[in-house]
């Protein structure tokens, strides 16, 4: 006898979970149990301490499977504790997109206040914006085939075909480590190449392609990157190894103290729209 009940309470509580888990999908926002809904972008920003201008992004890891950031000079593939440095003045828009099931995405903001720059990590280009005309002046180009240019516009310098390069003369001390990065966006390309160089020979004085001091970075659809659609920090998205460290790397150092030249040249198969570049800095690492 009591057998029978258990089994009758055994089936009857089977039922109302099924007809349970049915109501629950019929409310459910996106209907499909594979997409997820809500997904929780929040975030705290704490100053590192002995660090200067430095801070730790944590974000809540529940339902997140990755993450972006974009601390105004364009998104990048980061971590859930994710350390940035802010060297300049200023107030800045920090935004963290989180990724969830099914490609869901949540966004969240916060606002952080510099008081004070860094004086050892101050951008030593100038224009990089390439903004205004007095940004523009600052660069000079290298022409290697007819038919390829350099624009400048609100959105950067941009390339749109062709084997072109730009570039200008930045003093540096000798021994000191430095990093260099930029914004770069584009579409999908074929047998395209993007890289960067940081040499003491002008490139005025080349005949031919810049090779001077290595590659530092960029992008390249040999190497695997530049073949879909791209957006921003070239340190963060781009694949092409730093010459001097066999790794992909933005750090560079110089065995003398005096001019060097940052170059950025591109060739190949770039998609209609071209490559445009923003947001160029070479600072003190």
């Amino acid at each position: 006898m009591n057998l029978n009940i258990n089994l009758k309470r055994s089936v009857f509580l089977m039922l109302a979970l099924a007809l349970g888990t049915l109501t629950s999908c019929d409310d459910d926002v996106n209907g499909n149990p594979l997409i997820a809904s809500n997904v929780d972008a929040s975030f705290t920003v704490t100053p590192v301490t002995g660090a200067i201008n430095t801070y730790l992004l944590v974000a809540q890891p529940k339902g997140v499977i990755s993450s972006k950031w974009d601390t105004g000079t364009g998104a990048y593939p980061g971590k859930m504790n994710e350390t940035i440095s802010l060297p300049d003045a200023g107030t800045y828009t920090i935004t963290h997109t989180a990724i969830g099931a099914g490609g869901a995405m949540g966004t969240a903001t916060a606002q952080v206040t510099v008081a004070t720059s860094d004086p050892a990590k101050g951008n030593l280009i100038k224009g990089g914006s390439f903004v205004t005309a007095e940004d523009q002046a600052n660069w000079k180009k290298v022409i290697y085939n007819a038919g390829a240019d350099w624009t400048y516009s609100a959105k950067g310098a941009t390339i749109s075909g062709g084997h072109a390069g730009i570039y200008q003369a930045v003093d540096v001390i000798k021994d000191k480590e430095y990093t260099i990065d930029m914004t770069v966006s584009g579409g999908a390309s074929s047998d395209m190449w993007f890289e960067v160089y940081a040499g003491k020979v002008d490139p005025a004085t080349v005949s031919g392609d810049y090779g001077d001091g290595g590659k530092v970075m960029g992008l390249s659809t040999w190497d695997g990157c530049g073949k879909t659609e791209f957006s921003g920090r070239l340190s963060a998205i781009g694949c092409v190894k730093n010459a001097k460290k066999d790794a992909v790397s933005n750090v560079v150092k110089f065995d003398t103290t005096g001019k060097i030249y940052l170059m950025i040249r591109c060739g190949g198969g770039i998609a209609p729209g071209g490559i445009s570049v923003k947001s160029v800095e070479l600072r003190g690492k």
